[in-house]
């Protein structure tokens, strides 16, 4: 049984109809990508996963359990950190845990242990203002993580680094995501950063956005360091500009 499914989901606003019969499925463990251009419905999808929206048709469902417009389910990461300016790192972090219920020095407690897995030993204390911006996402990610139930939507978390932190956030959240066994939905419209990171990629084109395309990227976990200038690489995206091409 897969971990999320997304079943025949079709949304419209007004006369303009976004999604189109749009079915996915995440099984344990896997990062698998949206890909698509810009106002193809990609965030659409997310809000109507995360129980955000309610679609006109189809259902989600989360460990077998229809979740369809049920926010709370999922956790959900945007593009930017959105930490808050004048709590702590840690509480930052332990946000989730607090709006669930928990005492703060409790939510402190269970937060702390896991600031070093994800690179963020010392931190704790400090600001946002003071960490820098990779910084930031690993303690947004961290964040989500908490939040998580195993499964987090996250909606292009890298976009506003540059090229070289990318490049190590790719390498890290890889490494991160193997230990703490993360099944994650990953938006982006980033052809590189898609095939670097998924298992499995979704081809989310057309007006209406529709799935087109479904690439399953063999390449093992760890991924190799260089494996972006290999002819297996090249040969994936050339697959997918082909397939977008089409469309």
């Amino acid at each position: 049984m897969a971990q999320l499914e997304a079943r025949h989901i079709s949304k419209s606003f007004g006369e303009h109809q976004v999604l189109k019969d749009i079915s996915l499925a995440v099984h344990d463990h896997e990062l698998v990508s949206l890909l698509g251009v810009s106002g193809s419905g990609k965030t659409t999808l997310f809000n109507i996963i995360s129980g955000l929206l309610l679609p006109e048709e189809g259902q989600i469902f989360l460990d077998g359990q229809d979740i369809t417009g049920k926010p709370g389910q999922i956790s959900y990461m945007l593009q930017k950190d959105l930490l808050l300016p004048y709590r702590t790192i840690e509480d930052n972090v332990a946000l989730p845990l607090i709006i669930r219920g928990e005492k703060k020095q409790a939510a402190r407690e269970k937060v702390r242990p896991h600031f070093a897995g994800f690179g963020l030993a010392g931190t704790e204390k400090k600001y946002p203002h003071q960490l820098s911006g990779g910084m930031r996402q690993r303690a947004a990610l961290l964040r989500t993580y908490m939040f998580s139930q195993g499964l987090a939507l996250l909606d292009e978390p890298f976009s506003a680094l540059d090229t070289i932190t990318k490049g190590s956030m790719h390498r890290w959240y890889l490494e991160v995501m193997e230990e703490i066994q993360l099944s994650t939905i990953f938006i982006t419209h980033d052809i590189d950063e898609a095939i670097l990171l998924s298992d499995r990629i979704y081809l989310l084109t057309g007006n209406p956005g529709t799935i087109t395309g479904e690439l399953v990227i063999q390449e093992p976990k760890p991924r190799r360091q260089d494996f972006n200038l290999t002819p297996e690489f090249l040969q994936y995206k050339r697959q997918i500009l082909e397939q977008l091409h089409v469309e």
